[in-house]
């Protein structure tokens, strides 16, 4: 079991391939660690020991969640033919093509025994579809203007309560969208993240064949939530719940509208229920959640967040104060990422430790 400790060791992943890390989640109970590697999921021990990979996803395995309540692993899952999609599969050597499609990803991580276990063979694997995201990613309006809110897809994953509900009244599943960086329009300065009920998963959960992907998912997300952050390149990276703070931190890269601060980390103030408000750009209400006060404010816009340079490769809260945080790195030998222990620090916000 992972307990508090100061004197935490760096964890280094090791090097895998061409695809940078895009999340970090941890069992505390078990002591494992794991890592979403974009076409690999790697579970390890605390002390860096690989214990076994699922490998052969030709989509983008985003960020990773780990569920307490049935001891999987959950992450963003997308095919798609934009860059990001043809990049994958350049870097894996693959000359497939996929229907655009977005899916939650369920890991029966007590499965991962040993090295290249695969993805669609080895019974590991299930997932939910969710047309929500296809609807907004392939909408074009009657200007030509294509995907809705700036969708390009999903990435941010995390498990968290319903604002503005007690932190102990129920987790709920929150994927973020992933935004297009366009200057150019203003219905795209939002996070957007979708809200799903647990209790339904199973009706909807199925293998996923890459060879014949099914299309077996939620209708509607329960509650479809945006924050107003101004636009940030390709939208949230990584999304973490702090129970300490009550509070959802969403890691960011940095936007290109000089109107905005273009902060890279923000932190959504989970005490305080939705509003609804018109979004900007559309004709559309929606339920808007609220920054928290904490860190920098931008006088101009009023946008509270941080200009931390870390967490948009791995984000984990130990719902006390501490935190894991990636850093990512390159080497001769491949995509490497170094964990380590932060405390959080209202200003900064957080401290190695």
């Amino acid at each position: 079991m992972l307990e508090k400790s100061r004197n935490f060791t760096p964890i280094l992943t090791g090097a895998w391939g061409n695809c940078h890390i895009q999340g970090i989640a941890v069992d505390r109970k078990k002591g494992y660690i794991y890592y979403s590697f974009t076409t690999k999921l790697i579970k390890a021990t605390l002390d860096g020991k690989i214990i076994g990979t699922l490998d052969g996803l030709a989509g983008h395995l985003g960020c990773i969640a780990f569920n307490e309540s049935d001891g999987c692993v959950y992450g963003s899952l997308e095919y798609k033919n934009d860059i990001i999609g043809r990049d994958i599969l350049n870097a894996i050597g693959s000359e497939r093509t996929f229907d655009d499609a977005f899916y939650i990803a369920r890991f029966d991580v007590d499965k991962i025994t040993k090295p290249d276990m695969n993805a669609d063979s080895s019974g590991i694997m299930t997932a939910v579809y969710l047309p929500e995201v296809v609807s907004d990613y392939k909408w074009t309006d009657f200007n030509g203007i294509n995907h809705k809110y700036g969708c390009s897809g999903i990435d941010g994953i995390t498990f968290a309560p319903l604002p503005g509900k007690p932190p102990d009244d129920g987790m709920y599943l929150y994927v973020a969208y992933g935004i297009y960086n366009d200057v150019k329009r203003n219905d795209n300065d939002y996070q957007v993240i979708l809200c799903y009920d647990m209790s339904e998963w199973k009706a909807y959960s199925l293998p996923l064949s890459q060879n014949n992907m099914h299309k077996s998912g939620f209708e509607k997300p329960l509650h479809k939530f945006f924050v107003y952050t101004g636009n940030t390149e390709w939208g949230v990276q990584n999304l973490e719940y702090d129970k300490y703070t009550n509070s959802m931190f969403m890691a960011v890269y940095e936007g290109f509208k000089e109107i905005f601060p273009n902060y890279t980390l923000f932190c959504v103030d989970m005490s305080i229920p939705p509003k609804k408000e018109m979004l900007n750009g559309t004709n559309e209400k929606a339920e808007m959640l609220t920054l928290s006060e904490k860190g920098l404010c931008d006088k101009k816009t009023g946008i509270h967040g941080w200009y931390f340079p870390l967490g948009s490769t791995g984000l984990f809260s130990f719902g006390n104060g501490e935190w894991l945080i990636c850093r990512h790195f390159r080497t001769d030998e491949g995509q490497c990422g170094e964990i380590a222990h932060y405390e959080w620090d209202e200003k900064t916000p957080f401290v190695k430790s």
